[in-house]
């Protein structure tokens, strides 16, 4: 079963945006899980990893299916993802982390991203699986 770890910071304040990060999570029931990790001092905690992919504007763009490829072929059975707070992420962290990837060239809130990062890896699992839920 992958393990995935999701460094960011402050909570989910939105009790909508908490439903339905959790219906992304059931679904991963059983076949991936995250844990999140809510951290005041984000550099300091990221810093301490081996390895992470920064979730970041400026980080490289990738599809869906180049995503899923990537999770399940590239980046180990235990990747690291790290959201940034209101400020992003910090020259010492982007600098320090093996991948960086952008969701998109909007900016999103922190909340946000982490329903978008469920959502992705949910699809990536079902890509994978050849599941019709990934539409080409």
């Amino acid at each position: 079963m992958f393990k995935i770890k999701v460094i960011t910071q402050g909570k989910v304040k939105e009790t909508w945006l908490l439903e339905a990060i959790s219906i992304y999570e059931k679904r991963l029931k059983g076949k991936m899980e995250i844990e999140w990790i809510l951290s005041d001092d984000l550099e300091e905690r990221v810093l301490k990893e081996p390895s992470f992919i920064a979730l970041d504007i400026q980080g490289k763009p990738l599809s869906s299916e180049q995503l899923s490829h990537n999770l399940f072929n590239l980046w180990g059975s235990r990747p690291v993802f790290v959201i940034g707070g209101a400020e992003g992420l910090s020259a010492k962290i982007l600098q320090a982390a093996k991948y960086r990837i952008s969701f998109s060239l909007l900016t999103f809130t922190h909340q946000m991203v982490r329903l978008l990062l469920v959502e992705q890896l949910y699809r990536a699992l079902e890509i994978e699986e050849g599941s019709s839920y990934h539409k080409y």
